[in-house]
């Protein structure tokens, strides 16, 4: 059996999609970590707290050696974190509160190896134009807001909604990129490589 390069402690099949992008198949094993926020923790430790816990317990749990990736994203409005809507009402009541305004989207990453855990925070601002209540109800019944943090998905329908983004786009689908990316490089993990291909012989720098 293949040992994989990397362990994605998510299901998220959109972090998937983004790994693929730097030419990774992670295996895939979700960790199992309470994401209560604690009270008064500010959302950028909650989110480096959680991806830590992530990728330290898939680390723990499979003992393999092999180093896993591990990342969590938080919607914030009002220094609130905007988690995952239980039903429709509180669906459309965060559409409503992110209509016509700002908001922050914060992703933590966390790269867990036999040197230990290192993490990185990507913070985005996201503007979103006003959104008609009709708008609401009809980006409801897509389906689409089900499962996703403050209730819409940028790289699906809900990108109709931003007006303007200043940040990591990867970031608010869930993993920056840039900043995980570094944690890779800093593992001695290749990126941008086909499977099967000799990695080019790379410089010193940040990637």
């Amino acid at each position: 059996m293949n040992v994989p390069v990397l362990v994605l402690a998510s299901r998220s099949p959109r972090r998937v999609e983004l790994l693929g992008r730097l030419g990774l198949r992670p295996h895939v094993h979700p960790a199992r970590v309470d994401e209560t926020p604690r009270p008064g923790e500010h959302p950028a430790l909650y989110v480096e707290r959680l991806a830590r816990a992530k990728a330290q317990w898939v680390h723990t749990v499979r003992d393999d050696g092999v180093p896993v990736l591990g990342a969590d994203t938080a919607v914030v409005v009002d220094d609130e974190i905007l988690g995952k809507p239980r039903d429709r009402a509180a669906a459309l009541a965060m559409l409503g509160r992110l209509s016509g305004r700002e908001h922050r989207v914060l992703t933590g990453v966390a790269l867990a190896d036999h040197e230990g855990v290192h993490t990185r925070v990507s913070v985005s601002h996201v503007h979103f134009r006003p959104i008609a209540p009709w708008e609401c109800e009809a980006y409801w019944a897509t389906g689409e807001p089900r499962g996703k943090a403050g209730a819409y998905a940028i790289q699906g329908l809900g990108e109709v909604f931003v007006k303007r983004l200043d940040g990591s786009h990867s970031g608010v689908m869930g993993l920056p990129l840039f900043e995980t990316a570094e944690l890779l490089h800093g593992a001695g993990i290749e990126i941008l490589v086909a499977p099967g291909e000799t990695p080019p012989h790379r410089p010193d720098g940040p990637f």
